[in-house]
């Protein structure tokens, strides 16, 4: 293909994918489906590949993310971002409207929309692009995460329509519960700890040095305000409606209200109507409407005068302790959650909730039967907030931690510095091996999908499969007409059997497999604190599992992102015995433990040489450069040694990975002498 065949295809991909981004994230509509898109998109980045001169900051490709921000650049605000005043009372909203007519002495308008409970950004658009994003940081300057907001897809990289040349749009991003609950789903399974809420996460995401990480988290925002010199605009009603047609999400709950008893009418109905919607909020946000009515109003020191926040407070309900369970991870950490009298809160009937860890119980000096006040603000899950001394019953015992797997019985042990306990019993406990088993088959891992929905507990309660390498013993005589009858939720006794069809379907998919590709597969093994990033990671650095089993400390830190506590993870996962054996069945089973050369060769240029690729680059991501070594015939490794060829350094290069190059004369190049090597 020519350049100028390519430059054409690429705009015509790029008007596509901007539609349908368009069309799915903000207007909840789609015209294609998810594989068409997929496929759009990879040829797009095939083509940008190829090219590299055609790729643009506002491409839908950056929004798959691969740029590493070691150090968030600290900006100035153009204009500060500033706090709202909080109010909780009705007669403070009274207040604030009597303040405002008398000031104004004229009447006024004010705009009622959703407070979303996530974080402040800053968009700065010049020409229609988007050139930077800021959190709100002290108000007067931020943090630069532009390439990880670049990810968040309901977020135009490039407007459509008749926009003003500079301007500034404020926002909150935000998790949707959705991914919420999947963020911290995923973050279990790999024995991370969960986020509070889902502010939290947004936070803690924003701010992740990988940008594909962010990307795979799927982020949402909601756009709410304007700023900029002499915008068309008479009102901030006006200026929301012409942001929409540019491509921005902004709400359709705004309300136009001319007086207090319509801004109390807003207020109510969406202090029901909050527990509808797919994402937390926390208040409504009252604003003058017309631009010249704010700007006569003017600001205080921390907040502007023509704006408030009316905050719901968090609903709360009493209930009485009935129980606390305590239930066994795939990792083997051990939860805690409290059994409850069902409750009416925020519009549901609680039962349970969560109490996370021994500090917690401890914390709030729980009793068996207690009376205890249970909340439902931020979080997802209920969470009991406090205890009722007064009505404790004087024969009441404290609610203990209990000492031995409530599974296996195996005495619990409490690493120093973590807040969890875990039953070490991994090989023989029964919620920790169909956990790991589960992980395994799942659709990010092996997709063996065909044992999903309960088959894997079925093999293990008839005494087919003790450990993943058993699935791929199983045979047609083992499954065909295996039956089991189980409770479903709603209490109906169901009966499952394998009859030919899902036998042959489950033997065809572990059987395929064992083509998944090694940084899966490593991902699938279910090592702690080993989720998809970081196997991908570890697989860069050591290509194949023998080189990974036999890393030591030093090799496993030297790999980008991995610090002390996933490398000893790694070093304890290969101590056991069990795991050596489990490898080497999966290795006489024809699986994946290493990672497939790339047959696409361009050149011997690197041949016999051996890189270590540190920091950020502007003409490639470090996927990409460690992809182009190998097609010039050069190897990647992880950790510097005296035999490493070179050290291919970006911005930000790492200083301990300086340090050691320099101490043992290995030779530093950049990024532009890399390029002059294979004469790219």
């Amino acid at each position: 293909m020519t350049k100028e065949a390519a430059e054409a295809r690429v705009n015509e991909l790029t008007r596509l994918l901007n539609h349908h981004n368009h069309l799915y994230y903000v207007q909840a509509r789609t015209q294609i489906s998810d594989y068409e898109f997929d496929m759009l998109l990879e040829e797009l980045i095939g083509l940008e590949k190829h090219f590299p001169d055609l790729v643009k900051d506002d491409s839908p490709s950056q929004r798959v993310g691969g740029e590493i921000t070691k150090n968030f650049r600290t900006i100035a605000h153009r204009y500060s971002m500033l706090s709202l005043s909080n109010s909780y009372s009705e007669s403070e909203i009274v207040d604030f409207h009597n303040r405002i007519q008398k000031s104004l002495n004229e009447a006024v308008e004010y705009v009622c929309e959703l407070k979303y409970d996530g974080v402040a950004i800053s968009l700065r658009y010049e020409s229609g692009k988007l050139v930077q994003a800021l959190t709100r940081g002290d108000g007067t300057q931020g943090d630069d995460v532009t390439a990880n907001v670049k990810t968040i897809r309901s977020i135009p990289l490039s407007l459509k329509g008749n926009f003003p040349e500079s301007f500034e749009i404020r926002g909150e991003i935000f998790y949707p519960h959705a991914s919420f609950e999947k963020l911290n789903i995923e973050r279990e399974n790999e024995g991370q700890q969960t986020f509070a809420n889902p502010r939290n996460a947004a936070a803690g995401t924003l701010k992740l040095q990988d940008s594909a990480e962010v990307a795979r988290r799927r982020l949402d925002c909601w756009l709410y305000y304007m700023m900029g010199e002499n915008l068309p605009f008479a009102t901030h009603y006006e200026s929301l409606q012409a942001a929409r047609s540019w491509g921005f999400k902004i709400s359709n709950n705004m309300a136009v209200c001319s007086n207090a008893e319509e801004i109390f009418e807003y207020i109510n109905d969406w202090k029901t109507g909050r527990y509808q919607l797919p994402f937390d909020i926390d208040g409504i946000v009252i604003k003058v409407n017309n631009f010249r009515q704010q700007q006569d109003l003017g600001f205080t020191a921390k907040s502007p005068r023509w704006a408030i926040a009316y905050k719901y407070k968090a609903e709360e309900a009493k209930t009485r302790l009935i129980s606390v369970a305590f239930q066994v991870g795939r990792t083997g950490a051990v939860t805690p959650v409290a059994n409850l009298e069902p409750v009416l809160l925020a519009g549901t009937t609680v039962k349970r909730a969560s109490l996370h860890n021994a500090d917690i119980i401890q914390q709030l000096d729980l009793y068996e039967g207690d009376t205890v006040v249970v909340e439902k603000g931020g979080e997802i899950i209920p969470k009991i907030t406090s205890v009722i001394l007064e009505e404790r019953l004087p024969e009441a015992l404290p609610v203990s931690f209990i000492e031995n797997c409530p599974e296996c019985g195996t005495a619990l042990v409490r690493t120093e510095g973590e807040s969890a306990w875990y039953c070490p019993n991994s090989s023989s406990c029964p919620p920790q091996i169909k956990g790991k088993l589960e992980h395994f088959i799942s659709r990010k891992a092996m997709n063996i999908d065909s044992l999903g929905e309960g088959k894997i507990e079925m093999l293990y309660d008839n005494g087919l499969i003790h450990s993943i390498a058993d699935l791929y013993d199983l045979n047609q005589t083992q499954l065909f007409g295996l039956k089991k009858a189980f409770e479903g939720e709603d209490g109906k006794v169901r009966k499952m059997s394998f009859r030919e069809k899902t036998t042959n379907n489950i033997l065809t998919s572990i059987e395929a497999s064992k083509t998944v590709p090694y940084p899966r597969l490593l991902f699938a093994l279910g090592i702690r604190f080993v989720g998809e990033t970081v196997a991908k990671k570890l697989a860069e650095a050591f290509p194949s599992i023998d080189l990974l089993m036999m890393a030591d400390k030093e090799a496993l830190i030297a790999v980008d992102e991995i610090g002390d506590r996933i490398a000893e993870s790694v070093l304890s996962f290969f101590a056991e015995p069990e795991s050596h054996k489990l490898i080497e069945k999966l290795k006489n089973h024809g699986l994946q433990l290493e990672v497939i050369k790339s047959e696409t060769q361009l050149s011997n240029a690197l041949e016999g040489k051996s890189f270590v690729v540190s920091g950020v680059f502007s003409q490639f991501s470090r996927d990409e450069i460690k992809e182009i070594i190998e097609q010039h015939g050069g190897k990647n490794i992880g950790s510097i040694s005296s035999k490493t060829s070179y050290v291919l350094a970006g911005e930000n290069m790492g200083p301990a990975k300086l340090e050691k190059a320099t101490k043992l004369g290995v030779p530093i190049i950049s990024e532009t002498e890399f390029i002059q090597m294979i004469s790219i």
